[in-house]
């Protein structure tokens, strides 16, 4: 570039520098005109954006001086923004108004003072390359701020659901605020899942939140080293469609507690979670804890369960595997078939009389009998620890 021309540039700088005040008020006019989150002044008050329209009318300056100024007020920006909460679309779109105004002042300017084409080609050139190196900054650090505060939320959340999952949740407005972070109502019906996880680190429901979410489901998460738990609101009636989505995506078994109502509940539903997917009795499969309470009293709890197994059927223990079990199968089938010797030997494929006799032989070994219903309650109780943990 001539010196002649260089000269000029500074002139015409100078001149809008002794205007920088005029110049901010304008800008600042323009972007609340022009763009709608600047206009209501909520998140980012216009005494905040006047001082960043300032700040970059000295760095847009600068650089079309020519002296490749550090774009210090860029980053400034980007961060305050961030924080702040705007959209970074709406920043960028500040950005491009703010622009565009100090480009018409520039032209302005240069009309006035005689300013040759040669020279605004120049001028042209720096505020292109200004651009590039302002929004390279200002987004830069819009998204670095975006970045630790998306891990400060992560880390929080992570926290809070582990609280809420051991039932560690204070009352009161700590409640409410973990709901708030979480994304989950306040108030239930709430759900928690436990699903089995295939290995360690890896999820039984893969994406659960997300799904859950497109579904009108709202959901929060943790993964453990042996299960995947999460509370889910389940809204009047849509409890069916939790399971629905859980039986299509899980890799493995999976437990549901009893609805609840209130997040403090939460480390209980935990607990029930657990005893349903203890209860499953296939893979894949979706037990509800209210689906068999047979089944959640065998496996609530399984060493007590082992005692009693021992006690009420141990005297089936002395008989050949094959003879004990034609005896249980024939008591399971006994108790789902009205307690009717007929049903139950048309299910079986046996006489009638067949079936009394297998079940006076568990009579006779277990010292209990059939007509005595305390002694039906242990039987089936015990058979069905038997067969769900084990026992």
């Amino acid at each position: 570039m001539s010196t002649d021309a260089d000269r000029k540039i500074e002139e015409l700088i100078d001149r809008l520098r002794t205007r920088s005040g005029e110049l901010t008020d304008a800008m600042t006019a323009r972007i609340q005109t022009e763009i709608e989150f600047y206009r209501t002044g909520g998140l980012v008050p216009r005494e905040a954006l006047r001082a960043s329209c300032g700040a970059n009318v000295e760095f847009m300056l600068e650089s079309l001086v020519g002296d490749g100024s550090d774009p210090v007020s860029a980053r400034e920006t980007g961060r305050l923004r961030a924080e702040q909460g705007a959209p970074l679309a709406d920043v960028m779109a500040a950005y491009r108004v703010g622009t565009r105004y100090l480009w018409d002042a520039v032209l302005e300017e240069a009309a006035s003072a005689g300013i040759t084409d040669q020279v605004l080609v120049i001028l042209s050139s720096r505020l292109w390359q200004m651009q590039s190196s302002y929004t390279d900054a200002m987004t830069g650090a819009y998204r670095d701020v975006q970045s630790r505060r998306l891990l400060d939320q992560d880390q929080q959340r992570s926290a809070l659901v582990e609280a809420l999952l051991e039932g560690r949740m204070p009352g009161g407005g700590t409640v409410w605020e973990a709901a708030e972070l979480l994304r989950l109502p306040y108030k239930g019906p709430f759900v928690v899942v436990a699903a089995a996880v295939p290995e360690v680190g890896r999820q039984a429901l893969p994406g659960a939140e997300e799904r859950l979410r497109s579904v009108g489901l709202p959901s929060a998460w943790r993964l453990l080293p042996e299960l995947q738990i999460g509370v889910v609101a389940v809204a009047a009636g849509r409890l069916s469609v939790l399971v629905d989505l859980l039986s299509r995506s899980a890799t493995g078994c999976v437990g549901v507690s009893p609805p609840y109502d209130d997040l403090d509940g939460t480390g209980q539903a935990v607990r029930f979670a657990r005893v349903a997917l203890a209860g499953s009795t296939k893979d894949s499969a979706v037990t509800l804890f209210e689906e068999s309470p047979l089944t959640m009293a065998a496996v609530a709890a399984p060493d007590v369960m082992q005692y009693f197994v021992r006690k009420v059927l141990g005297g089936l223990d002395e008989l050949a595997p094959d003879d004990r079990e034609v005896l249980l199968d024939t008591l399971a089938a006994w108790s789902t078939h009205n307690g009717s010797a007929t049903e139950t030997g048309e299910y079986l494929y046996c006489h009638p009389n067949t079936v009394r006799h297998r079940l006076h032989r568990i009579e006779e070994r277990t010292g209990r009998s059939l007509n005595d219903p305390r002694s039906v309650a242990e039987l089936l109780l015990a058979l069905e620890a038997a067969r769900t943990v084990g026992a």
